[in-house]
């Protein structure tokens, strides 16, 4: 029997975030990649992973109203940012930049 790529499951980087060192990993590779839209689309993967409804709950901000500041492209303000880092239990943090 033949294998296609159609045939795989779907991937879901949400199910790989089960812990606050899994987010914080994953949204500073994002951040390292320089991509502030992706850096959107990261935090909602987060939000998603731990639970939309919570994380709306404990930024202040409506359900509907964190889908639209996280979804791919937008370009949220960084007092949301914030708010969503805080709620996802992580934090931004700047470093010196490397020597290239």
């Amino acid at each position: 029997m033949k294998k296609h790529i159609a045939d795989l499951p779907d991937f879901d980087m949400a199910q790989q975030l089960k812990s606050e060192e899994d987010i914080a990993a994953y949204i500073t590779m994002v951040i390292e990649d320089g991509d502030a839209a992706e850096l959107a689309h990261a935090l909602g993967v987060a939000a998603k992973a731990r639970g939309m409804s919570e994380v709306a709950k404990s930024t202040g901000i409506t359900r509907e109203a964190l889908y639209k500041a996280l979804k791919p492209n937008a370009k949220p303000r960084f007092d949301t940012i914030n708010k969503v880092c805080a709620a996802l239990g992580v934090r931004l943090v700047a470093l010196p930049a490397q020597p290239q």
